[in-house]
């Protein structure tokens, strides 16, 4: 029988840590815990084919894949094409190519998007044996101030179950039970509306030579590659508008604008959606013995990559830190581990928001005005002509530890 599908409805189940989400953060967690010999049990609301399809971020940056490495499974992402460390910047029509690599050795960053990580670490757990468990409905966290939380939650046919565990890692997302079991007053929020709304576009398309980032009068543009034969592409637009304003047509003549580029072959639009970018902040990532991971403790504007990124490495502090407990009984990691994972939060937060400004700014200058517009146009040139600005934007595109 496929480890997916193991379940007792009988006595209450025991594990070490149960992980709640089955998106990169948890699957990643669980692929760790794993590999050092450490028991888990993966609860996933949502069916193993949706979850396995969902299309969101792209690019593994090379930290990312240094630490999949020193973990033996390089090979989860290292299967996919190298990201050649070339981001080409488009303003006003002009390109400007700027190398991201650090500099640093070791394999880089990696095309890898997120639903083809999220099939690979799946099919990593199972092949491990591991307990991965879909479907899983009403789940609800219980005792986490104690020495063993339970966890419980109803599988799809409606069979109640019962888990305790040592751990649980909250890796389901900003609205998931997680963070919502946890007291009022106990979290604090830091969030931020950046007033700024991007239709993303999946077409069947050809992509980019290098992920691209357009600057103009009509508004911010992107292409990013998302496979050898698709593209996603970004076009900024009001906060509260909806999919539904933007017709085929109205995209493919707005990214030939933007993009500065009237010949671009755009291809059949598969999936449109709208959103805002925000940025959100929970501090502490830990409550008692629940541990958040990933986008159930933080959100992170686009720009930059660094969403699922940070995802990753709060998955490595928080395996890193189950496994010193179970082997070498030292909490060090548990106890540290809100402080280390938030000052990279903000490293990459404040990065990401930099970013975000800078290439919006320099822009549509309807809503910051010419002052700022100007000031971002000074940023780009800088970052084109001071190869100390360059080398500093590399470091930070690359993944700069600040831990």
């Amino acid at each position: 029988m496929a480890a997916e599908q193991r379940e007792s409805s009988g006595s209450p189940e025991s594990t070490t840590v149960v992980v709640i989400g089955a998106g990169p953060a948890g699957l990643t967690v669980a692929a760790l815990l794993r590999s050092c010999g450490i028991d888990c049990v993966v609860l996933e609301r949502r069916s193993r084919a949706y979850v396995g399809q969902r299309q969101r971020a792209g690019i593994v940056e090379s930290r990312a894949v240094r630490m999949f490495a020193s973990w033996g499974l390089a090979d989860l992402v290292l299967g996919g094409p190298p990201h050649d460390g070339i981001l080409e910047f488009r303003v006003d029509g002009e390109s400007r190519l700027v190398d991201d690599r650090d500099g640093s050795e070791g394999p880089g960053a990696r095309l890898c998007p997120q639903q083809v990580l999220v099939q690979k670490l799946t099919a990593a757990c199972l092949a491990d044996g591991g307990d991965l468990r879909y479907e899983a409905a009403d789940v609800s966290v219980h005792g986490l101030t104690g020495d063993r939380p339970t966890v419980r939650y109803r599988s799809a046919d409606g069979t109640p179950h019962t888990i305790t565990c040592d751990f649980v890692a909250g890796c389901d997302g900003d609205h998931g039970v997680t963070r919502a079991a946890v007291p009022d007053g106990v979290l604090t929020a830091h969030a931020h509306d950046h007033g700024i709304g991007w239709l993303t576009v999946l077409a069947d398309a050809p992509p980019p030579a290098h992920p691209l980032l357009a600057v103009s009068r009509q508004g911010f543009a992107a292409h990013f590659p998302r496979g050898p034969h698709s593209s996603r592409y970004y076009l900024q637009c009001p906060p509260d508008d909806r999919p539904d304003a933007w017709p085929d047509d109205r995209v493919r003549d707005a990214l030939r604008t933007r993009l500065g580029d009237p010949a671009l072959v755009t291809g059949p639009i598969t999936d449109r959606e709208t959103f805002r970018l925000r940025s959100l902040v929970h501090d502490p990532m830990q409550y008692g013995r629940l541990f958040l991971v990933g986008d159930a403790a933080h959100i992170v504007s686009p720009m930059g990559g660094k969403g699922m990124n940070l995802a990753l490495y709060d998955a490595d502090l928080f395996a890193r830190a189950v496994r010193d407990h179970v082997r070498d009984h030292d909490d060090t990691g548990l106890r540290t581990y809100s402080r280390r994972c938030l000052r990279r939060v903000w490293n990459d937060q404040e990065f990401s928001h930099w970013l975000t400004r800078t290439v919006h700014d320099a822009g549509d200058d309807t809503g910051s005005g010419p002052f700022l517009r100007e000031l971002a146009r000074a940023r780009l040139d800088r970052l084109f002509t001071s190869p100390t600005a360059a080398q500093a934007f590399a470091e930070l595109m690359t993944g700069l530890d600040p831990a």
